[in-house]
């Protein structure tokens, strides 16, 4: 059987500013900045549509003091898709970056792990640490999805459409999953926030904003396994993919680029 091939897109929506101590356990030695992007991501070919992550919205950014520079439903309009023709969406985890805005997708069925529901709704967001990164309104309106039978959830590793695949790496948060798509260059993994940045998986060093370390670690090793190459790894934050990748259109420079392709410069 031949497998289908997908353009895969990764569009900014939000932007912080940042130094290299925030981002790495442990500081870094080197006092620079360190900006962070936001992304959401598009997958599709003539027969399906899929969205990976639904980006926060103007309210949760400005309480979070993110720059916001569009939803997510804009992003992928400017693309020339309508949130109302995305048939799935898959949720790489609950953070606040990750799961907001759900309620403006309203043909999708969802995906998300067992583990990361487990852990929103489970004992651990009574203590305010953990529960930071998360929002309560996009936790209540993933357990409406669940309820109105548009969620579908998994344990593990599963393919969601020929092609596509969600494949479990935890650490970052317990239920985190990265996206496997077959595209024209090969396998490309979208590991949203199992490595922030490149130098995350390519240093081996981690994000301090984790459950789990030594699954973050084990993580970089099957986003190797399942990616053609370290260069078919996209991290879920870093600028340099607005830089490494060819923007989608004119007019879409630093807002839209093709991942399907080859990367235009190497670092």
């Amino acid at each position: 059987m031949t497998l289908p091939t997908y353009q895969v897109y990764a569009i900014r929506y939000a932007h912080r500013a940042g130094r290299r101590a925030e981002h790495f356990v442990g500081g870094d030695a080197h006092d620079a900045p360190m900006p962070m992007d936001y992304f959401v991501w598009l997958v599709r070919n003539r027969d399906r549509t899929i969205v990976v992550d639904t980006g926060f919205g103007a309210a949760v950014a400005a309480r979070r003091g993110r720059e916001f520079l569009r939803s997510a439903r804009q992003g992928f309009e400017l693309l020339g898709v309508r949130a109302g023709d995305i048939g799935d969406v898959v949720v790489t985890h609950m953070h606040n970056d990750h799961a907001g805005t759900l309620g403006e997708f309203a043909q999708a069925r969802f995906h998300v792990q067992d583990a990361e529901m487990a852990y929103v709704t489970g004992r651990h967001m009574g203590r305010a640490l953990l529960r930071r990164p998360y929002e309560l309104d996009d936790v209540m309106q993933m357990i409406r999805l669940t309820y109105a039978g548009r969620v579908a959830f998994h344990a593990g590793d599963e393919e969601i459409a020929p092609g596509v695949s969600v494949h479990h790496v935890g650490g970052h948060t317990p239920g985190l999953q990265s996206v496997r798509v077959h595209t024209a260059r090969g396998w490309v993994v979208l590991a949203s926030d199992a490595s922030h940045y490149y130098e995350h998986f390519e240093a081996g060093r981690v994000f301090p904003v984790t459950v789990d370390l030594a699954t973050v670690l084990e993580g970089y090793d099957k986003l190797l396994r399942l990616a053609e190459s370290r260069r078919h790894i996209i991290p879920g934050h870093d600028p340099q993919v607005m830089q490494r990748y060819p923007a989608v259109a004119p007019g879409l420079d630093g807002i839209a680029v093709r991942l399907d392709v080859e990367p235009i410069a190497a670092s």
